[in-house]
């Protein structure tokens, strides 16, 4: 190991101005992190905006800088595009500090896409990742569930069904502590042969994979966390968690109605709340790092509070000390082998 980067502080440079808060939120975040952790932050974006919230966070901002970026990926534009024609954008600044070797990750709460983007162009992806994957644990029911594909790739081929099992797999064992995780796909029905082509094609190389393959699980197995890792398509991972933030919110609403003549308003309250955080994608995922990427790309939930762009440091630190591309690289790899070992 690189004993430079064990005595020195790890460094995370962030997109200041990402997410529906930012850079408030995102400044206020970052001071968190930095006093807990102990970590150098390096805030990337408009200099005045940023230094106007770092005056107001009072001591403990030493350890902080600013890298003036004089662009901004807005909401609306184009992933790829915004990307590509605001090379200086504060999420591609941000993104290339890393390639640069001047910080150990990069972390945004603005747009997905634009950080894949700028992920996969800056830094790269590993050997078999196409696209930088996101996922993760998303409903605080099952919180030793993770679930990927949450939208960043739409349109998978079995074989891509695999290694997504294999990056929830990694993400089990490193943030839940699971050291077998167990592995379903989600399907129309828990029977072997149910499904589409893609679905009935993917259960025959998942159980082929050596992974821990249960088989087929339903959307109502997911609360249960019937498995440790659900693997499924973008398009209905993006659903789901839509979907989820939705309801929770709409119950929320619903309880505190049919309550409010009946408990005290602060019960009403706090119950709604608890409601809320055990369906709340926002509330559970906070954020994390962006999975398959050559380095550590972190997102965070665009309603990102200054507590939840805190909590992705704290993730994106243990991918930082525990190795994550490397880890996650060796387990491609060795599923990879044994599938052309198969087809050969």
């Amino acid at each position: 190991m690189d004993t430079n980067k064990q005595r020195r502080k790890i460094r995370i440079a962030v997109d200041a101005m990402g997410g529906d808060y930012g850079p408030p939120e995102t400044v206020k975040g970052s001071v968190m992190a930095a006093r807990e952790y102990g970590v150098e932050v390096i805030l990337v974006g408009d200099r005045s905006a940023i230094e106007k919230e770092l005056s107001g966070c009072g001591a403990g901002v030493q350890s902080i800088r600013v890298v003036e970026a004089v662009q901004k990926i807005e909401d609306g534009e184009e992933p790829a595009f915004a990307v590509m024609k605001k090379p200086n954008s504060s999420v591609a600044l941000a993104t290339r500090l890393v390639k640069d070797g001047e910080a150990d990750a990069v972390i945004s709460a603005g747009s997905t896409g634009a950080m894949m983007v700028a992920a996969a162009r800056y830094l790269g992806t590993l050997p078999g990742i196409e696209r930088p994957v996101a996922g993760g644990p998303f409903l605080g029911l099952s919180p030793n569930t993770v679930v990927l594909d949450l939208g960043a790739n739409v349109g998978c081929q079995p074989y891509q069904m695999v290694d997504l099992a294999v990056v929830g797999v990694v993400y089990a064992r490193t943030f839940l502590g699971i050291e077998n995780p167990t592995v379903g796909l989600l399907n129309v029905g828990s029977e072997e042969g149910k499904g589409n082509e893609q679905a009935k094609e993917a259960y025959l190389l998942l159980k082929q994979s050596g992974l821990n393959f249960i088989g087929n699980v339903e959307g109502m197995d997911i609360p249960f966390g019937r498995a440790n890792v659900i693997v499924c398509d973008g398009f209905i991972g993006n659903i789901l968690v839509k979907y989820s933030e939705g309801l929770g919110r709409t119950i929320r609403k619903w309880l505190t109605s049919e309550l409010n003549e009946k408990l005290p308003d602060d019960m009403v309250e706090n119950i709604g709340r608890q409601i809320y955080r055990l369906m709340s994608p926002a509330e559970v995922m906070g954020g994390g790092p962006l999975w398959g990427v050559n380095g550590i790309a972190a997102i965070a939930h665009g309603g990102s509070r200054a507590e939840q762009i805190a909590g992705t440091f704290r993730q994106v630190i243990t991918a930082i000390e525990s190795d994550l591309a490397g880890t996650l690289r060796k387990e491609l790899e060795r599923v990879q082998s044994n599938r052309n070992q198969i087809n050969q």
